[in-house]
């Protein structure tokens, strides 16, 4: 077991690296945004699998945290890129 941990923490390193890549060079917000989330996706992996090789579940409470700050994060962004607000206040367009 311990040559497949070994190959999925280097997979999840250049995952990593690939992300902050796109997170300092990203051309627009959404782009770091995405290289950010991946990033978590690999902190989450990177903690699931010291779990899963040392055997205990100490670390899931954390795991849900970092996932649910994760989902968070992405959906206000996504909501603020995509400018659901209007000048009346309304939320879908329609005018109060």
């Amino acid at each position: 077991m311990t040559v497949v941990v070994w190959v999925v923490a280097a997979m999840l390193a250049v995952a990593a690296a690939l992300a902050l890549v796109r997170i300092v060079r990203g051309p627009g917000p959404l782009d770091r945004m995405v290289g950010l989330d991946v990033l978590l996706s690999c902190l989450i992996g990177g903690l699931g699998l010291e779990a899963a090789a040392n055997e205990h579940g100490s670390t899931l409470p954390v795991l849900a945290v970092l996932a649910l700050l994760g989902f968070v994060g992405s959906v206000a962004v996504a909501r603020f890129a995509a400018g659901e607000h209007d000048s009346d206040g309304g939320v879908d367009g329609r005018p109060r």
